[in-house]
């Protein structure tokens, strides 16, 4: 399977403490609504770390269920036990998802090796295709690219990756190993358009959460070679892209949302609400956006 296209990394909506499934409901509803390629429960933005397994595996499940078919759900699976990541996949899997997306153990630190050892036991596990996720900002460690081109050999299974370091360099150096038939997306929306003329095809967004048309247009205008549109999208969109980011993910996000009536403004502690003055400069933006 090839992930191509816009792809959102979907909060996960509380509601005094419980996940809010009507409005998870809606939220990906509207997802489907703006056209987005597919969604990305149980993520970062998702707040996973702090969901329950058995919550974790019903975000999924909703997800599917309210996708019916229309877009691809990649949901994600991964934790810093192999054993966790597994069974999580599993349990995808088992409700219906189109794919996992699986993050580096974080905290651990493994070397390369744990790491080739880690994603290959879990590619072994599952028939699910697998999208890898190298974040080292969150997980202080890199899959290096020689690591995913020994994975992409090992396991048929492990189609993809979701770069999030920054760097437009290496998404040049993983597209020169991999071969076009393997899916390179963006981690970061500022960098989707920088990482797509080097060979990303898309994104797994955050802003998408709040303007999934306009992503999704963005995207697909720069693929179909309307170079122009697209920039023309980013540059509007570019404030926004950067004060999703003035406080920890996906705080910022969930309170665009919120100002939005679309979910409450509720996280799962150690996440906190924002600053008062980082929700005003984030709200100004939005307005400045047109989004709200």
């Amino acid at each position: 399977m090839k992930f191509t296209g816009t792809y959102t990394a979907l909060i996960t909506p509380f509601q005094r403490g419980r996940v809010d499934e009507a409005a998870f409901k809606n939220l990906v509803r509207e997802q489907i609504r703006g056209g987005v390629d597919g969604i990305v429960p149980t993520g970062t933005t998702g707040e996973s770390p702090t969901l329950e397994f058995n919550e974790h595996i019903r975000v999924i499940e909703l997800a599917v269920q309210t996708a019916k078919g229309k877009i691809k759900v990649l949901a994600g699976t991964g934790a810093n036990s192999t054993a966790e990541a597994i069974e999580l996949t599993q349990a995808a899997e088992a409700v219906g998802a189109d794919g996992s997306l699986l993050v580096a153990p974080y905290y651990n630190k493994p070397s390369q090796e744990g790491l080739f050892q880690h994603f290959k036991k879990i590619g072994k596990a599952t028939k699910l295709p697998i999208v890898l996720y190298s974040i080292p900002g969150r997980c202080n460690i890199a899959i290096e690219v020689a690591t995913v081109t020994r994975l992409a050999k090992a396991c048929k299974n492990i189609v993809g990756i979701k770069e999030a370091g920054g760097d437009a360099d290496r998404v040049s150096q993983l597209r020169q190993a991999l071969g076009q038939a393997f899916s390179i997306l963006s981690g970061d929306d500022a960098l989707t358009l920088p990482f797509m003329s080097v060979g990303a095809e898309g994104v797994i967004s955050v802003a998408s959460n709040i303007i999934p048309r306009q992503l999704s247009r963005m995207v697909n205008s720069y693929a179909t070679g309307k170079t122009a549109a697209a920039l023309k999208l980013h540059q509007q969109y570019y404030p926004m892209f950067r004060d999703l980011f003035i406080e920890t993910n996906p705080v910022p996000a969930k309170a665009a949302l919120a100002m939005q009536g679309k979910c409450a403004e509720e996280y799962r502690l150690p996440l906190f609400k924002m600053s008062a003055d980082n929700r005003k400069r984030l709200a100004k933006t939005l307005k400045s956006c047109g989004v709200i």
